[in-house]
């Protein structure tokens, strides 16, 4: 959905979830400017038992002027509404037409906005993206779309400000769309410290206080795991941070049951469990995870949780998550590993093309950079010989200008040009952020296409369990194998092991002959 859709409708109400937190109010504040702007009759509401009473929303509600009304009894509220029900457009946002956490108002036409998993059956015009850190970051991407751009200080403030709660934060921040936002927003930072410093209240610091008294340990793995009451996310994410500076716990989970399923943080000090990895697992089927490697959590969907686990407690679910984690997984550090060749079968890299960018023609030796790609953020530092690859579906990885002449034909054809990039419906393109200047580029624009000359010959095999693979060109990230992927090895050099997506794999490899 693009907001050009709604554009038919006035007035226009944009409904906040009950009890509205830091990103349901900037979000509904950045449509209501955005509204209010185009020309019409816009208002910002939210409704439930309770007016909002957190220091920080009150201060960010009075700091950045924010017109939020709050509708104490539905029933009034509509009997004042001509017809009984809310006139022109309903705009729900973080939170979706019907759920349990928001006052359905009776309404002609609706839309939803919204980042979390799908409850409700959605109502005709929808954006939906479970995926991104915080509804903030979704409409911040449907004002962009429209070409409304934020120079509003207050607005972006607020932005940024849901972003940041709704990420513990940032520390769980994994979409490289928030990101983006969070670097692309106006924003005065003294507030957000302001905001920041009144976020706990005396019953919250006894609710963390509370909960780390109780505690699951696992000693075979090193894990802990804590329930805690209900209370806000930041809550979970201190708990959490406390808990990790234990020294026998290696990882940790902290979670607490909402009206809507399970909101989770999770923290690791060792480099064999990156924390965004182990969020995504946990999540894997029931809901979404991701973050940092040592920072991340998620949210699992009550719906899905109790269709898929009816009968299981939630501290036996996050014990056999865990437990399942670690038993079914091999972890090969590359450097080292003497690798078994038996049962691995010959291929040989395919003819097609791909994409190449020689740094040094982009930015000057020494320059410090990140690659920003859809599987995370990949920091290099330019060097004379370095080469990014780009793969067939947008992955980003690095080669050396030796290497690279062995197994590729270059060409001087961009890359953008090329059909097969052109078939690839990116969720989202690479870029290239110079950590110096803070320059942001795309990568596809600096790309050239190169062809496989045949070169590359490996040995692989598809996975059965889950693999953690520590490259011979980074030995602090691992690379993640599923079942069904592949693990490959080249054959003139037995310590490069790395691992292939299995769509990727069959589109990028063939047997040898």
């Amino acid at each position: 959905m693009q907001l050009a859709e709604l554009h038919g409708y006035d007035p226009v109400t944009i409904q906040c979830h009950d009890n509205p937190d830091a990103d349901a109010l900037a979000s509904g504040y950045a449509l209501y400017r955005y509204f209010q702007d185009m020309g019409r009759k816009v208002r910002l509401i939210y409704s439930g038992k309770n007016k909002i009473q957190k220091s920080n929303l009150l201060l960010m509600v009075e700091h950045l002027q924010i017109p939020v009304a709050y509708i104490e009894d539905a029933v009034t509220f509509l009997s004042q509404e001509p017809e009984g029900c809310v006139q022109g457009l309903l705009i729900t946002v973080d939170c979706q037409y019907g759920a349990g956490n928001v006052t359905k108002l009776k309404a002609k036409h609706v839309a939803v906005i919204d980042h979390h998993q799908v409850e409700v059956s959605p109502v005709g015009k929808s954006e939906i993206n479970p995926h991104l850190g915080s509804c903030s970051t979704l409409v911040w991407q449907l004002l962009c779309g429209a070409g409304y751009e934020i120079k509003d200080v207050n607005l972006g403030t607020a932005l940024y400000y849901g972003l940041f709660t709704d990420t513990n934060q940032f520390a769980e921040i994994f979409n490289p769309l928030d990101m983006d936002m969070r670097e692309a927003v106006p924003v005065e930072k003294t507030l957000i410290t302001l905001f920041r410093n009144s976020n706990l209240s005396l019953q919250e610091l006894e609710v963390a206080g509370v909960a780390m008294i109780r505690h699951i340990y696992n000693d075979d793995y090193n894990y802990a795991i804590i329930k805690s009451k209900p209370c806000d996310p930041n809550i979970l994410g201190l708990i959490s941070d406390f808990l990790i500076q234990v020294a026998e716990v290696y990882c940790c989970v902290v979670y607490n049951e909402t009206k809507d399923g399970y909101k989770f943080s999770v923290r690791s000090c060792v480099k064999e469990v990156q924390a965004d990895e182990l969020a995504a697992f946990l999540a894997e089927g029931v809901g979404s995870g991701g973050g940092h490697r040592e920072k991340a959590g998620g949210f699992i969907s009550m719906p899905l949780y109790e269709e898929a686990y009816p009968t299981l407690h939630s501290e036996a679910f996050f014990s056999e998550r865990l437990n399942d984690y670690f038993d079914h997984c091999q972890v090969i550090y590359a450097k080292e590993y003497e690798i078994d060749l038996t049962g691995m079968h010959p291929f040989v890299k395919k003819a097609i093309p791909l994409g190449y960018v020689e740094a040094t023609e982009v930015l000057p030796i020494g320059t410090p950079i990140t690659i920003r790609t859809l599987e995370g953020d990949v920091d290099m530092v330019v060097e004379e010989n370095l080469i990014i690859m780009v793969g067939i579906k947008g992955e980003v990885y690095p080669n050396r200008r030796e290497r690279f002449v062995k197994s590729y034909e270059a060409t001087q054809r961009p890359y953008y040009e090329c059909e097969d990039h052109k078939q690839c419906e990116l969720l989202y393109e690479p870029t290239i952020h110079n950590r110096a200047t803070g320059q942001v580029m795309k990568l596809i624009d600096h790309a050239k296409v190169c062809i496989a000359t045949g070169g590359t010959h490996i040995h692989a095999k598809e996975l059965t369990e889950r693999v953690k693979v520590f490259t011979a060109w980074d030995e602090e990230k691992y690379m993640l194998g599923k079942p069904g992927d592949y693990l490959a090895v080249r054959c003139d050099d037995k310590h490069d092991i790395y691992v292939v997506e299995r769509d990727i794999f069959f589109k990028t490899y063939e047997k040898k002959k």
